[in-house]
């Protein structure tokens, strides 16, 4: 059985789950993950924990947009809230002008936001570093005075209210986010770790060497600009019409800062690792609801601690520990194997004694 068939037959998935998924911790608890989003509703369905699951996938999208940008280029953008309340606001001005549905006007508002991302990557064309971090920010600023110039065609404070649903309940919003936030996170991810993906960490780390083996360097940062905004205006236009409403919170400033909050804790340049801080620190800031007082002072000290006890971020700390590279081939193995799965080094050498002279 060759091609295609011999891919996608019942036992070559078998054996591609067991050696290739179950054989790192990390590949399996990504699978669990995946498992517990689509079975969730089987065991609970009650409206509250589908709402903040729903936000946590569409924010999860929106950090990861902004890993592949910020994490990957070295691009840091400081206003990517642009791209997500932009693309909010097109949906919502194009269903309430042309009566399209969400199917539409969500496409299109992230069309927008993808040349408007080309628009905002110009100017890293000529500025870097912290400079091109306030021109970003400039951005949502600028769109922010829009609204409040024009209030009867945006809304003005109050924004705009009464969207159309994604879908007729909860469970079906649900699923239609989910299934959106992990074929998104699937592209998103294949793309990071394709050539392309290995061009945008060279250029963060020196981009003047990419440029002179011959690769286009202005190519590259505005590919990443486009895709980064193309995600980020999915995540935009979902965010509006699930909650119904686009207004001015879209973009602000804390709506900026939140994915780098996010990407920082879970683990920056890996795609997973926002997505990881995303679903910890969001759940976790809604539950300490409860204790309003205290409930930015508890969610600080908490990313204090892991940032003192794991510097790279919670996936990559837990990784690290969960696996090991093999000295000789560079894959990764299980901290419980003694020999590497594809080479058959050994993987727990003891330490070479020291000669005393």
């Amino acid at each position: 059985m060759t091609g295609p068939l011999r891919v996608w037959s019942l036992p070559w998935a078998l054996l591609y789950l067991r050696h290739e998924v179950l054989a790192l911790p990390g590949r399996t608890l990504a699978l669990l993950f995946v498992l517990f989003l689509l079975l969730f509703p089987l065991f609970s369905q009650d409206p509250y924990w589908l709402r903040i699951l729903t936000l946590t996938a569409i924010f999860a999208l929106y950090a990861a947009s902004w890993d592949l940008l910020s994490g990957y280029t070295g691009q840091v953008s400081l206003g990517h809230a642009f791209f997500f309340g932009l693309s909010g606001y097109t949906s919502a001005i194009l269903g309430r002008e042309t009566g399209l549905s969400p199917a539409l006007t969500i496409p299109l508002g992230a069309l927008l936001a993808t040349l408007a991302g080309v628009l905002v990557g110009l100017p890293s064309l000529r500025v870097r570093g912290p400079y091109l971090s306030l021109v970003t920010l400039a951005f949502p600023i600028i769109a922010t005075g829009l609204i409040f110039l024009f209030p009867r065609f945006t809304g003005g404070e109050l924004g705009l209210s009464g969207l159309p649903r994604l879908g007729q309940s909860r469970l079906e919003e649900y699923y239609l986010v989910v299934v959106i936030f992990l074929i998104s996170l699937l592209i998103l991810w294949k793309l990071a770790s394709s050539r392309i993906g290995l061009l945008f960490h060279a250029v963060r780390e020196d981009e003047a060497a990419v440029r002179m083996v011959g690769v286009n360097t202005v190519r590259l940062k505005l590919l990443a600009f486009a895709v980064s905004a193309l995600f980020a205006g999915i995540a935009g236009g979902l965010h509006a019409h699930y909650l119904r409403v686009a207004g001015p919170d879209s973009l602000s400033l804390f709506n900026s800062i939140q994915p780098v909050i996010w990407s920082v804790f879970g683990g920056i340049a890996t795609i997973y690792g926002p997505v990881a801080g995303t679903f910890l620190l969001f759940p976790i800031l809604e539950i300490l609801r409860v204790t309003e007082e205290l409930r930015m002072l508890a969610f600080a000290l908490l990313i204090l601690l892991v940032m003192r006890f794991l510097p790279q971020g919670v996936v990559r700390g837990v990784l690290d520990r969960l696996e090991e590279v093999c000295p000789r081939c560079k894959v990764r193995n299980a901290f419980t194997r003694r020999h590497c799965r594809a080479c058959g080094v050994e993987l727990h050498l003891p330490a070479a004694k020291e000669v005393k002279p």
